[in-house]
């Protein structure tokens, strides 16, 4: 196999987390420190924070260089609070399912896989991997929850699987179609960055260009406060759950936007999107950029200063929250900020060359 090639750009990534306090009197255990998941979850805490939290709470996330640094993938996902009443941790779902979409993404091509035109045949076929979308890295990544017996029920409620990578671009002339894949023929070629974000529920993300939002994705609920989730329900139990949210990996919307130099992308769980308004995360994003350091210290910064920010808003009862907005457009009444677990990924695009 070819050892990873020059890339004409780098994403640096930043990622911070709070969880709140943690329900009493749940009876499942967490996955064991010396199991798989376990000790990728403790890996996986242990990336440098200033927020000092021993867990995420019911969020968890990921983020995984793929084959070959053909691209990156990273995720969040939100376990859904309403299963604590039935005795099911929530943060089991999410870990295993953030676990699982790390182990996919590890050994997969974020696009077709580089084959070098002048090989021969016989060194292509010793190329090894797969290509594989966010939608495939989704729906194998909740199989691999549906099978994991240590995860008896529970549902995540909010979903972010971006890739990035570098394609290539060719037009080709004489009136033939524009084509975005992997090419090694053509008129004329060029590389751009693309990020193929997938969303399920109620949480997303954001693209920032030159301090404005070029692109913001929009919650999918079934009704107010009700987000779309992906669920597991309990194999034994004999109650019903006959109000449980079931929705499938194909209801996820998915995007494709194309990134230039000085890009920001941010992933997040509600626990930001309830608390602070986009406008305060761009100010906050253009303060940490002038305040200059490395594209590695100020991802980091800006992850912190996200996670930080919407923790002090969740603890003001008497400032608007966008959750106290969106409540009232139904009618409904609520004040203040809405505590809850916070995870957020910042990645910044940088040209190399």
């Amino acid at each position: 196999m070819s050892s990873a090639p020059l890339r004409p750009y780098k994403f640096h990534i930043g990622a911070s987390w709070a969880g709140k306090n943690i329900s009493k009197g749940l009876k499942a255990p967490p996955f064991p420190a010396d199991s798989e998941i376990g000790a990728w979850r403790d890996h996986t805490l242990s990336r440098p924070s200033e927020i000092h939290s021993s867990s995420a709470g019911q969020d968890f996330l990921f983020v995984q260089p793929m084959r070959n640094d053909s691209g990156i993938a990273f995720g969040v996902a939100d376990g859904v609070g309403g299963w604590v009443t039935s005795g099911v941790d929530p943060s089991l779902f999410s870990q295993a399912l953030m676990f699982h979409a790390h182990r996919y993404s590890r050994n997969a091509w974020a696009g077709e896989p580089e084959i070098d035109p002048t090989m021969d045949y016989e060194e292509r076929e010793e190329i090894e991997g797969w290509e594989m979308t966010p939608y495939e890295c989704l729906d194998l990544a909740y199989g691999g929850v549906l099978r994991e017996s240590f995860v008896q029920a529970g549902a995540s409620a909010i979903l972010h699987f971006g890739q990035v990578w570098l394609s290539t671009d060719a037009r080709i002339e004489h009136g033939l179609p524009y084509n975005h894949e992997r090419l090694f023929w053509g008129i004329t070629f060029r590389q751009v960055r693309v990020i193929l974000p997938l969303c399920l529920g109620d949480s997303g993300f954001m693209v920032i260009r030159s301090n404005s939002i070029l692109y913001r994705q929009r919650p999918q609920t079934h009704f107010f406060n009700c987000p779309k989730q992906l669920t597991k329900l309990p194999v034994t139990s004999r109650r019903s759950f006959s109000r449980a949210c079931v929705d499938s990996p194909s209801e996820a919307e998915t995007y494709r936007v194309k990134l230039g130099d000085g890009d920001i992308v941010i992933a997040y769980t509600d626990g930001l999107a309830d608390n602070v308004f986009a406008s305060e995360i761009v100010q906050l994003c253009a303060l940490v950029s002038r305040r200059g350091g490395s594209e590695d210290e100020q991802v980091q910064v800006i992850a912190d200063r996200l996670v930080h920010y919407s923790r002090l808003c969740m603890s003001n009862t008497t400032r608007v929250s966008p959750f106290e907005r969106e409540a009232a457009r139904h009618r409904q009444y609520f004040t203040g900020g809405k505590p809850d677990d916070v995870t957020v990924v910042v990645a910044l695009v940088r040209e190399t060359f």
